[in-house]
């Protein structure tokens, strides 16, 4: 592998991980600001409570990211189909003008003898 693209797929991994973080820190401070307006939990209750749901919260973005990857595979797919199918129409279209500007140039040339 080139190092430029190891060192980007690095980064790109160092950036996906502290994204994760950010978002299982997210989710315990979710947990904790709902837990404490629930004064009448035990200790025990309260960090079962939070244990759910950042498990929760953790399993609802995975699923969100994984459906979100699979779209942007899908999209990666359609969209270079798509820039092939242009990209041939663009070299047909200069293959014809090329040989039209061509063949008329003959043409004028072989009048004007």
């Amino acid at each position: 592998m080139e190092p430029d693209k190891e060192s980007a797929r690095g980064l790109a991994q160092v950036e996906g991980y502290l994204l994760w973080n950010a978002e299982v820190e997210e989710a315990r401070r979710q947990a904790r600001r709902f837990t404490g307006s629930l004064p009448w939990l035990t200790t025990a209750q309260r960090e079962d409570v939070e244990r759910v749901y950042v498990a929760d919260r953790v399993e609802l973005c995975r699923e969100t990211l994984t459906r979100i990857a699979g779209r942007a595979v899908e999209l990666r797919g359609e969209y270079t189909e798509r820039y092939d199918r242009l990209r041939a129409r663009c070299v047909a279209v200069s293959v014809l003008t090329v040989g039209a500007v061509g063949g008329a140039c003959a043409a004028l040339a072989l009048i004007s003898r």
